[in-house]
């Protein structure tokens, strides 16, 4: 298989162990770069594939798991744009918010049972 401008293929086996030392699950997964050899250690590209899953576990999970985005009927031509704008605005709101210790679930639920609160927070006094 030619895979055009691949320099490097590195493949990641992952072991999620649990509390009790158990095996959870194992995987595989694979990653391609155009990045030169020469130019990238094996523990840099370690670091790459880590920066790329704390994106996808910190934005990309809470948008496909909160919002269903991926499954939104607003994704048709022309709608797709502004409802990941809205759903990317809201998450950003969400993390301003969210205090040291807590996780976005609970800042969700505060603001839901406190939208007034909430409100006055981010700098709406009037209500």
């Amino acid at each position: 298989m030619n895979i055009p401008d691949c320099q490097i293929i590195v493949r990641v086996d992952r072991k999620v162990i649990g509390s009790d030392r158990a095996l959870l699950s194992r995987d595989t997964r694979y990653f391609i770069t155009s990045l030169d050899p020469s130019d990238v250690t094996p523990s840099g590209l370690q670091k790459i594939v880590r920066d790329h899953w704390q994106i996808e576990n910190s934005l990309h999970f809470v948008k496909d798991r909160w919002w269903d985005e991926d499954r939104h009927y607003l994704h048709r031509p022309g709608l797709g744009a502004v409802f990941a704008t809205l759903t990317n605005f809201a998450l950003s709101i969400l993390r301003i918010l969210q205090p040291p210790g807590e996780s976005l679930v609970e800042t969700a639920e505060n603001i839901r049972y406190s939208p007034r609160k909430t409100l006055q927070t981010l700098g709406f006094n009037g209500l």
